[in-house]
């Protein structure tokens, strides 16, 4: 597999290193040190779950307070997807700057997001199935959205019609509102929570 650096910092596209032979293909998807090597710390899978939805599904923008924060790996495993990954840290250098990620379940391709970043993905086939590593188990209360056809934006999603969107999402506020509301996570903030992640810490 091998690790590629997104547009925004603290986000991490996957690549898995495809094995063929006369049986079909073996993806490897994950490895632990790689990971570590890149982000710093060692990823903790606290959860894992998936999403299944009608093409033309726009899930997110959504991301999670901290504490207790939540990094995630998404991987489309099934239809297709455009994924997308937003900072939402207020702060940032990059503050509001997104990339997008074309994913499918034959490619096996994976997006790691770091604490404070936000992630929406639009499917692009019926039955689309998302999975999720999560670092820690949901915690109610704790979900940070941000209306992800906020025009300020700009995401390319290239709708040709309105997308199925759950009613929490379309009334989402957008990244101005969040951040006047005071709802989104500073950029310090998250650098900080992260080091606490560093191999020999204990999270308490």
């Amino acid at each position: 597999m091998s690790i590629e650096e997104t547009a925004v910092s603290g986000a991490f596209r996957i690549v898995p290193e495809r094995f063929p032979d006369h049986r079909g293909v073996s993806l490897e998807m994950f490895k632990s040190g790689a990971l570590t090597g890149v982000i710093g710390h060692p990823f903790r899978i606290g959860q894992f779950y998936c999403s299944t939805s009608r093409r033309n599904t726009l899930r997110g923008i959504h991301s999670t307070a901290l504490p207790p924060g939540q990094e995630k790996i998404v991987t489309c495993v099934r239809g297709a997807v455009l994924d997308v990954v937003v900072d939402l840290r207020v702060g940032s250098p990059g503050f509001g700057q997104f990339d997008v990620t074309a994913m499918d379940g034959a490619s096996g391709v994976s997006v790691y997001l770091a604490d404070g970043l936000g992630h929406a993905f639009l499917t692009l086939t019926d039955d689309a199935c998302m999975a999720y590593l999560c670092s820690t188990e949901y915690v109610h209360g704790t979900m940070i959205e941000v209306n992800a056809l906020d025009p300020a934006l700009r995401l390319p999603w290239g709708l040709s019609e309105p997308p199925i969107m759950s009613a929490k999402d379309a009334a989402a506020p957008s990244l101005a509102e969040a951040q006047a509301a005071g709802l989104l996570p500073g950029y310090e903030e998250c650098l900080t929570f992260a080091e606490r992640l560093a191999p020999g810490d204990v999270l308490s």
